[in-house]
């Protein structure tokens, strides 16, 4: 199991626009540059972060992408789910229907606490504490890559 370019591209975007925040807007290009990404690709992610209210766009000659919420209200599981859906490792954990045995299988078990670990570890960590973090490797010299 894998989060997709979707995810980790995502959450990077949005670690820099966390990094930039208060800045003022921030355009696609300038994102681009910094986590050497294709703004077509960073074009398609946007959708998605803009629906799940996660960021919005500032029209205009001033104008670009901003969180929609302070970074300390917004987690890696936010951003995961926006571009992913739901955290899951196997279909039945978020729909017992889906299999005809979810009711009597033991490993569904396994499956469900692996989900929930999956969502606990996305959920502790917040765009302010990886936006710090890239802060303090660029201080010290360390590449920002996030």
């Amino acid at each position: 199991m894998k989060v997709s370019t979707k995810g980790r591209y995502g959450l990077r975007i949005m670690v820099e626009l966390a990094v930039r925040h208060g800045s003022g807007p921030v355009l696609v290009t300038a994102i681009a540059q910094s986590q050497q990404l294709p703004p077509k690709y960073i074009h398609v992610l946007l959708g998605g972060l803009k629906a799940a209210g996660l960021i919005t766009a500032v029209r205009g000659p001033n104008g670009g992408l901003e969180l929609a919420r302070e970074p300390g209200r917004i987690t890696a599981l936010d951003v995961v789910e926006a571009l992913e859906g739901r955290v899951a490792a196997v279909d039945c954990t978020l729909e017992p229907g889906s299999c005809g045995r979810a009711g009597d299988c033991v490993t569904r078990e396994v499956w469900c606490d692996l989900a929930a670990a999956m969502e606990e570890s996305l959920r502790g960590h917040t765009l302010a504490d990886l936006a710090e973090k890239a802060r303090q490797r660029a201080a010290t010299g360390d590449l920002y890559v996030i």
